[in-house]
């Protein structure tokens, strides 16, 4: 392979390659056009209005209204993934086989007697239940949320994972605990225009020839991890800060401080393909000027460990569109609306004082109820200037051009909460409506979180090795024994089950919960398990008394000498009131029934005192 491919001279070439196409995307290009966005978006809509120092600017946000709601409605439903392996069935039996040897695991048993293709599932079920604890330590939820804001801004949101092998497992490789397990993915946030790839006319980041990372890091950092790649002294030396942050995201970039002492690393990831061109590997190269941080290494992957979403795509561009651009013209008609109607009101409640400097010597505040000599003034020492009329239009056209902005991207007043819940059913119809449009963007943000989920699965089998992966589940949090080996060539499949949204799907779910306990289909603990979080307190240590409460002898009456169970089993719901002598009799044995039917009524009022005395 040409070195040249991996030079700092050759990766230097095609960063600069890079932001010349970004800079010639749009009518300002990416780069200034992302700033504005981010500014607008912020509340910084005045930025470099030359209109005075005493002249109020108003701004009504309506960029971050529509975009905090829309944001909202794509990332709001919980999303679980599902791990499967190509070409491995699973019947409904060996799915019974393996939910038994899990719980088995969860206690310390083995896999020692499922087949081979039983052991393939139950590792690809348990990296469901995985990846939910990588996301929590990884604090997944925020990585979307914020790749989520860029993709608005900006146009496109990037999730960066990678291998930090500075983490610390808590596991170890023997028996005796003396060789700790170091080394686990981390996922970091980059802006768009940080990540510029190989071919930006093709809209696929696995079909990349290459993949360039700009971040700045501290001149330290650097030296430090070149030092410790045993990089030539002379390369260390090299290192110096500079100051090039004109093509980072936002303002803040440019108010870097003199004393960070920051330096920009290029890191490359490209595709490395065997002689026939059948077979390939990611590796990746760091640089840093005319000097190598890291030289070029295999990263053991298949993919690129890079996720993007875009908010709006364009025909023959990977970057997407974002939906700022344009609205910024509707947001700066408004503003210079509501500033010009205030500052209207404003004159003609103060008007400009003109006051004759011959006749008043003395000072002038417009003060009310100032007081103010005049001598020898021959005409009128002070008048004021009449402003023009005010057209009442001004008010109309404000609010005309906010409703019509917001409702014409989807932000009315129903899916923005600002109705009167007189109709609950026409409300969620009109929201749903509202929403439907941006089922495509909901498309693509599911498509990003699959596209973490397959990276993520990749990085388990290439880098893994054996080790134990922590599982949580309803068995409870338990180590399953992982041979990443064994998997490696697999064809892995994901799967991502979007649940509902919102507190209309929390009310729907407790209302069918009710339904579903008052039928007898679910006990008490299957409807405490499954309502939304949050809703019981101590939920834990409300099922752990309940099942301890199911566990002791159930009281009864007897019936001619025959007990009767009168308290309700844990397949049946509970009351929680006394339960009618028709209901009783309703839910006896027909014989029991006959015996009550042949007793007095001093026999039936005693057994009935019994039944109603112990019943919950």
């Amino acid at each position: 392979m040409n070195k040249k491919w991996y030079s700092p001279e050759q990766v230097e070439a095609e960063y600069k390659s890079g932001q010349t196409f970004k800079s010639g995307l749009g009518r300002r290009g990416m780069y200034e056009q992302n700033k504005i966005n981010e500014r607008f978006f912020a509340g910084d809509q005045w930025h470099g209005a030359q209109c005075g120092q005493d002249r109020p600017l108003l701004q009504h946000n309506v960029i971050k209204r529509i975009g905090d709601y829309k944001m909202a409605v794509v990332g709001a439903a919980s999303v679980t993934v599902g791990y499967s392996a190509d070409g491995i069935p699973c019947i409904a039996d060996e799915r019974e086989n393996i939910r038994a040897t899990m719980k088995d695991l969860a206690v310390g048993g083995t896999m020692d007697e499922l087949t081979e293709t039983e052991k393939i599932n139950l590792v690809m079920g348990a990296l469901s239940d995985y990846f939910r604890v990588s996301a929590e330590r990884v604090k997944f939820e925020d990585k979307k949320s914020a790749v989520l804001r860029n993709a608005y801004i900006s146009g496109t949101g990037v999730l960066y994972t990678y291998w930090d092998d500075r983490i610390m497992t808590g596991l170890y490789a023997d028996e005796g605990r003396t060789t700790p397990i170091k080394g686990d993915i981390a996922c970091q946030v980059l802006d768009i225009e940080n990540v510029y790839f190989g071919d930006p006319n093709l809209d696929s980041v696995q079909d990349q020839p290459y993949i360039i990372l700009a971040q700045r890091k501290r001149v330290d950092d650097i030296k430090r991890q070149m030092r410790r790649n045993r990089r030539p002294q002379d390369e260390i030396d090299s290192i110096k800060p500079d100051r090039e942050t004109g093509y980072q995201s936002g303002d803040r970039a440019d108010d870097e401080p003199m004393n960070s002492q920051k330096a920009l690393v290029l890191t490359k990831l490209y595709k490395e393909w065997d002689e026939t061109g059948e077979q390939y590997r990611v590796m990746a190269v760091e640089v840093c000027g005319k000097a190598t941080v890291r030289k070029e290494w295999d990263t053991k992957l298949r993919l690129y460990p890079i996720a993007k979403m875009s908010w709006d795509a364009r025909n023959n561009c990977i970057y997407g569109d974002s939906e700022v651009t344009h609205l910024i013209p509707n947001q700066i008609a408004i503003n210079r609306a509501n500033t010009a109607a205030a500052w209207a009101v404003m004159v003609h409640g103060m008007p400009i004082m003109l006051v004759d400097g011959d006749a008043v010597t003395g000072e002038v505040t417009n003060d009310p109820g100032q007081v103010i000599r005049v001598y020898g003034a021959n005409g009128t020492p002070i008048t004021f200037v009449q402003p023009p009329n005010f057209s009442p239009q001004f008010d109309n056209l404000v609010n005309s051009l906010i409703g019509n902005t917001l409702a014409q991207n989807g932000a009315n007043d129903a899916a923005l909460g600002n109705m009167r819940p007189d109709n609950m059913s026409a409300i969620v119809a009109v929201r749903e409506a509202a929403t439907m449009p941006m089922q495509m963007t909901q498309n693509r943000f599911y498509s990003f979180v699959e596209d973490v989920a397959r990276i993520w699965a990749d990085f388990w089998v290439c880098m893994y090795g054996k080790r134990s992966l922590h599982i949580s589940d309803k068995n409870g949090d338990w180590y399953l024994p992982f041979d990443a080996e064994q998997y490696k060539n697999l064809l892995i499949s994901t799967k991502i089950d979007v649940g509902a949204a919102g507190v209309w799907s929390e009310a729907q779910s407790i209302q069918t919960l009710d339904g579903l306990l008052e039928a007898g289909v679910i006990d008490a603990a299957q409807y405490l398990e499954r309502l939304p979080k949050g809703i019981v307190p101590d939920l834990s240590g409300l099922l752990r008394d309940y099942r301890d409460r199911a566990q002791t002898p159930t009281p009864s009456a007897s019936i001619d000498g025959t007990d009767v169970p009168t308290e309700p089993t844990q397949s049946e719901p509970i009351e929680q009131s006394r339960v009618p002598m028709d209901e009783i009799l309703a839910q006896m044995p027909p014989e029991y029934q006959e015996r009550w039917a042949q007793m007095t009524p001093e026999q039936q009022t005693q057994v009935l005192s019994q039944l109603q005395g112990t019943t919950i």
